[in-house]
């Protein structure tokens, strides 16, 4: 089997028990246990973080680098930093408060060996608010390359917590940038437009935590503002026509200056949808 890194962040308002499970889950739960965890403290860390990482380095069976960053850089910044860190080819994004399910790296690494011309692949996600028992929806997404850049027109075809990837590929299309909340994608369309490789497995290998603070962050002027970059972008690159430029983008800025009441349901109803349109 071949040799694999997982990339992390965290941050000080990071919840230390979420953290510690998120990271007991790429290691202690796997099947199939990771050679490298790069772990990229964004910034100083609270004194209950710190002893989560504390823990978990005592109990850790592989190579294990901590990058103690002086001050918070922000997410893309961050991973850029643990990017240079990874020794292996193939690398596992994983975020603070998710739960990777046991067979994750097992299935994701045979993936690769029987997909080799793959440079990215992630997988379903199952959503959930509180306990890993309270699924909400599941995110899918499209299968294969074509669908996945039908995709990136209007959205990420990728589960990003849940990614992974190849390191050359990701660093020759420039790493991540910062751009608010939009890191990930914004990596996509620019590797997309490198002509990399897109997959997607068709099951969930991950519980990916909701909850009201997210439906927040995923609205206002400032996150319109990362879209309409995002849309400028694909439409400068040609990934989108001019039609499909106010087609899509009129609708996701109206959408995105909604009450995160509305975008909850908004948000749920489109998960749904997805399950019958992947």
């Amino acid at each position: 089997m071949m040799k694999f890194s997982v990339l992390i962040s965290v941050y000080k308002n990071d919840n230390h028990i979420f953290f510690d499970k998120a990271l007991k889950s790429i290691h202690n739960e796997q099947d199939l246990k990771p050679n490298q965890i790069v772990i990229i403290k964004d910034g100083p860390l609270n004194l209950k973080l710190e002893n989560v990482l504390e823990n978990f380095s005592e109990s850790c069976k592989c190579r294990l680098d901590i990058i103690s960053l002086t001050k918070n850089v922000g997410l893309g910044n961050a991973l850029n930093i643990g990017l240079e860190k990874c020794v292996h080819e193939i690398i596992a994004r994983m975020d603070s408060d998710d739960i990777s399910k046991p067979n994750r790296f097992k299935v994701q690494l045979d993936f690769i060996k029987n997909n080799p011309n793959i440079d990215v692949v992630s997988s379903f996600v199952d959503e959930f608010e509180g306990e890993v028992e309270n699924v909400i929806s599941t995110k899918s997404l499209p299968d294969d390359h074509s669908k996945c850049i039908n995709r990136l027109k209007y959205g990420s075809p990728f589960n990003h917590p849940v990614t992974v990837f190849k390191k050359s590929k990701v660093i020759e299309a420039g790493g991540y940038k910062d751009i608010y909340l939009k890191e990930d994608t914004f990596l996509w369309l620019r590797m997309a437009a490198k002509n990399n490789i897109f997959g997607n497995i068709q099951e969930s290998l991950l519980f990916f935590r909701v909850n009201k603070n997210m439906y927040k962050r995923r609205r206002g002027f400032k996150y319109v503002k990362s879209e309409i970059k995002l849309f400028i972008f694909r439409y400068n690159n040609k990934m989108i026509s001019f039609k499909e430029l106010i087609l899509f983008g009129l609708p996701t800025v109206f959408i995105r200056l909604l009450p995160s009441l509305i975008l909850k349901y908004i948000y749920i109803y489109t998960r749904n949808k997805q399950k019958f349109n992947t």
